[in-house]
């Protein structure tokens, strides 16, 4: 047995004395990831050595506050941590700020929301909730802020065009904290229309303009969305939580590069990036002290252990092992699509330069919900995703998105993409909706016999070629 093989059987020994069951959904996760090609373009393999910085005692300590000023004693180590993952993240992104406090993409979104508004804005209820938290808010609190922001906007890329929920959308919050107007792409194309999103700014005149995407197969152009925010006096914010890791690896660089043309740039710390669940804000000067603000203004109290995770993350995309790995996600994508296309899948936007691909599986008479049910049943894990002018609304979708990152970790290379292409294929074409008394159904689906077997055993294949994590033998 190797060391790490005996690090983690000991570790599940000890928490089996505890709750067996814990322990054995543990073990189990793994299998079942090791025995499933993972498409889902926002999930990836941490290394060893930072899923072990996450079981620590860190994870004790109290730290409200900063670097330097906590409030709570005794926080020297945490201290130390943070500034090392601070520091990192700044070279790494060549940010001039870094706050690695977020515990997730969405908290991270908020705090930069808030600072964006605390920068720019007097506001007494905003003041007053330095000291309280976002959940302490009435509804009248609500019309307060919205009364004193001046029913402040937001112009963030619509759900169906592949933005994401924080980017305004009416049911999550930053829906609810600003007046929101949508941008969306090209009906013909599916790419951004930059004169149509002048347009839309410049009537609009939003006070931020989100850029950034969660299911939009292509680079953006951050040099002209930071003209669009200049000329109508926005602050320009970038989500990158998706393609952190190819801005990392130097895929996206000059005008696709966010940090340089960014005020505020949120992020996971997952994803295409292959760290720890959380999230980290990058800032120019003028927006660093409000971003610091994040705890107690949003956050609760900052997680050691995870943000010990997140610095060595970080260092481990400062690599050229890592650039090489952001270089093969896309590379692989390219092959991903071209496979999927020549068998006859529609990509939306006819293909990907990124890491993740948008499918229209409605010409195979499927919703996404059960595209990915069959796929799932196949041994292949995808989630279901709108996709522009959605008929089936952001539950039953048209859409099925796909990515390349985790599966680019276990060393796919653009062959064995060709393979999953096919395979994926082979599954949307063998499923069709199953009936009910009341018609075809959105959910239920009909898989032709066989198939599933046989796309698990294709599947066995490629993943016996490429074990996860090898050194555990667990």
């Amino acid at each position: 047995m190797t060391p790490v093989s005996s690090i983690y059987t000991q570790m599940l020994d000890v928490i089996a004395a505890v709750e067996p069951r814990v322990a054995d959904a543990t073990r189990q996760e793994l299998t079942d990831q090791r025995a499933s090609l993972k498409l889902i373009a926002s999930e990836n393999y941490a290394s060893l050595p930072t899923l072990l910085a996450m079981g620590t005692w860190l994870s004790d300590k109290y730290a409200e506050g900063t670097i330097g000023h906590r409030f709570y004693a005794g926080c020297r180590n945490i201290d130390t941590v943070e500034s090392v993952a601070a520091e990192h993240a700044r070279a790494l992104f060549g940010a001039a700020h870094a706050y690695v406090q977020p515990h997730s993409g969405i908290d991270a979104n908020l705090v930069a929301y808030w600072a964006i508004l605390n920068h720019r804005i007097e506001s007494p209820t905003l003041k007053r909730l330095e000291k309280a938290t976002v959940n302490d808010l009435t509804e009248a609190d609500w019309e307060d802020l919205r009364h004193e922001f001046n029913s402040q906007r937001v112009m963030g890329m619509s759900l169906d065009a592949g933005g994401h929920l924080t980017h305004g959308f009416r049911h999550n919050i930053s829906g609810k904290m600003f007046t929101q107007h949508s941008y969306g792409t090209n009906p013909t194309t599916g790419l951004i229309d930059y004169d149509a999103l002048r347009a839309t700014a410049r009537e609009f005149r939003p006070l931020i303009i989100v850029a950034g995407y969660s299911a939009y197969p292509r680079r953006v152009n951050f040099a002209r969305m930071r003209e669009i925010a200049d000329e109508v006096g926005a602050t320009l914010f970038v989500d990158m939580a998706h393609f952190a890791g190819l801005v990392a690896g130097k895929v996206f660089t000059g005008e696709e590069d966010p940090v340089p043309y960014a005020h505020v740039v949120a992020s996971t710390t997952h994803k295409s990036l292959r760290g720890p669940r959380g999230g980290f804000v990058l800032a120019t000067p003028e927006y660093a002290d409000a971003v610091d603000k994040g705890c107690p203004m949003v956050l609760g109290g900052p997680l050691g252990h995870v943000m010990a995770a997140k610095a060595l993350a970080f260092a481990e995309a400062r690599t050229a092992e890592f650039e090489t790995y952001a270089q093969a996600i896309a590379t692989n994508a390219q092959a991903l699509g071209e496979g999927l296309a020549k068998r006859g899948v529609r990509l939306v936007t006819g293909g990907t330069d990124n890491h993740l691909l948008l499918l229209d599986v409605s010409a195979f008479g499927l919703t996404g919900r059960q595209a990915e049910s069959a796929l799932l049943e196949s041994g292949v894990v995808t989630n279901r995703n709108s996709i522009p002018h959605d008929p089936n609304g952001a539950w039953y979708t048209s859409g099925i998105r796909i990515g390349t990152p985790a599966l680019t970790t276990r060393g796919f290379t653009a062959a064995d993409f060709d393979v999953v292409a096919d395979l994926v294929a082979t599954v949307l074409k063998a499923a069709t909706p199953a009936s009910t008394p009341k018609g075809p159904s959105k959910a239920k689906y009909v898989l032709e016999p066989g198939v599933a077997d046989r796309v698990h055993a294709r599947a066995a294949e490629l993943l016996g070629n490429h074990p996860l994590y090898p050194e555990l033998e667990l």
